[in-house]
C-alpha cells in the first residue's frame, strides 16, 4: 500500500567528507520545508545536481531524527572551515504542556525523497519475466460463476498450482515485448498487473478469491507469487560508478512524449551495473539537418542536447524502471540515457 512507503534519501555520510558540488548561482541561504516538499526538490533549490544533496549535508547529533526532515523545519547554508558548502537543519525545540489529561497529537511525516504516488505501483507488483517466463505459470481457468470476465470479490478456478503453502498472487498478464532499440535483442516482457488473488482450496483446479483488481480478469490470465517485502524502499541516488549508455524502451503511460514524473522503461539492468538511486541523463537525439552552405548539400547530425534526468527505483536483470526527476525539454522513446 501506498502510504506504508517509507522512501528518503541516505544522508550518512563519514564526518568530514565533502564532495566537490556546484552551488545553483540563485540558490538561497536559507529554506523553510513546506508540506508538499521532496528533498529532490529542496535540493534543486540550493544544487545545480539534486542527487549531491548527501554530499552537503551535516547531520546535527543535538536534533532529534537528524536524518529526517519535516514541514516547518529551516535549513540553513553554511561553510566550513575549508570553504565548502554544508547545510544544517535548525529545528525549534517543541513546547511542552504539562496537564493531567492525555493529549493526541498528529504524527509527521518527514519529507519524502521522490513523490511517493509517482512510483507506489510500481515497487511492489510484477513488472517484468523473462520471455516465455509465463507460459508455464498457473492460469485462471473460469469464474467460479461461470463468468468469463470477474473482478475483487470473485471467485476464480485455477489450474497449476502445485505449492498450497503459497496463498497469496499476484494476477498478470502478458504484455508487450521490450526490445533493444540499437540490437534488436529481446531484453524482458512485461508482465501486466491485474490485481491480487488469495489460495481459499487447493487442489487442480485450486479455488481462489480476488482480492483487489485494477482490471478484469480474464480466462488465460497468469498468476505469480506475490511480492512479500512489500513496499518499503530506501534509496540514495547517486550517479553510476559504470559507464552507462542506454535508451528509453518505454513509458508505462503509452505516450510518445515524457514529462517530469513519469516513469520510464531502460535498456539496461542488473546486468549493467544498474542499481537503484542511480541517477541518469537523458539526451535527446540530435537531428539530421541538411548543410546549406556545403556544395554537396551534406547531411549533418546535430549534437544530442540533454532534456533532463531520471532515478532508476527498481530494477531487472536486462531493465530497469525509473523515474523522471527533471525535465529540461520534451523527451522521446529510444532517447539516449548515460552517466549525469
Amino acid at each position: 500500500m501506498l502510504k506504508n512507503l517509507v522512501l528518503a534519501f541516505c544522508l550518512v555520510l563519514p564526518l568530514g567528507v565533502v564532495a566537490d558540488v556546484e552551488l545553483r548561482s540563485d540558490h538561497p541561504d536559507r529554506y523553510v520545508v513546506k508540506k508538499g516538499d521532496t528533498l529532490w526538490d529542496i535540493a534543486g533549490r540550493f544544487l545545480r545536481n539534486p542527487w549531491n544533496w548527501p554530499h552537503i549535508w551535516y547531520a546535527n547529533p543535538q536534533i532529534d531524527n537528524p536524518h529526517l526532515i519535516y514541514p516547518g523545519d529551516v535549513l540553513v547554508l553554511v561553510y566550513d572551515e575549508e570553504g565548502k558548502p554544508r547545510l544544517k537543519l535548525e529545528r525549534g525545540l517543541p513546547v511542552v504542556k504539562l496537564s493531567p489529561k492525555a493529549r493526541v497529537e498528529p504524527l509527521r511525516k518527514a519529507v519524502p525523497a521522490i513523490p511517493l504516488e509517482a512510483i507506489g505501483p510500481f515497487l511492489t507488483h510484477p513488472l517484468m519475466t523473462e520471455p516465455g517466463a509465463l507460459d508455464g505459470a498457473p492460469y485462471v481457468m473460469q469464474g467460479a460463476d461461470e463468468h468469463v470476465i470477474t473482478g475483487a470479490g470473485d471467485r476464480v478456478y485455477v489450474r497449476g498450482i502445485a505449492d498450497s503453502s503459497v496463498t497469496e498472487y499476484s494476477v498478470v498478464r502478458p504484455g508487450r515485448n521490450y526490445v533493444d532499440p540499437d540490437s534488436g535483442e529481446l531484453l524482458g516482457q512485461e508482465a501486466l498487473y491485474i490485481g491480487t488473488a488469495r489460495l481459499e482450496r487447493a487442489g487442480d483446479p485450486a479455488s481462489l478469491r480476488l482480492v483487489s483488481t485494477q482490471r478484469e480478469v480474464l480466462v488465460g490470465d497468469r498468476l505469480v507469487p506475490a511480492d512479500p517485502r512489500g513496499g518499503e524502499e530506501a534509496f540514495q541516488p547517486h550517479a553510476p560508478g559504470e559507464t552507462v549508455n542506454g535508451r528509453i524502451i518505454a513509458v508505462m503511460d503509452g505516450v510518445t512524449q515524457i514529462g517530469q514524473h513519469q516513469v520510464v522503461v531502460l535498456s539496461v539492468g542488473e546486468a549493467e551495473g544498474i542499481q537503484r538511486g542511480h541517477v541518469l541523463a537523458v539526451y535527446r537525439a540530435g537531428a539530421q539537418v541538411v548543410d546549406p552552405v556545403s556544395e554537396e548539400r551534406e547531411l549533418v547530425r546535430l549534437p544530442d542536447e540533454r532534456a533532463g534526468e531520471v532515478m532508476v527505483f527498481r530494477t531487472f536483470d536486462r531493465v530497469s524502471y525509473a523515474l523522471v526527476m527533471r525535465a529540461e525539454r520534451a523527451m522521446h522513446l529510444h532517447d539516449a540515457v548515460r552517466n549525469p
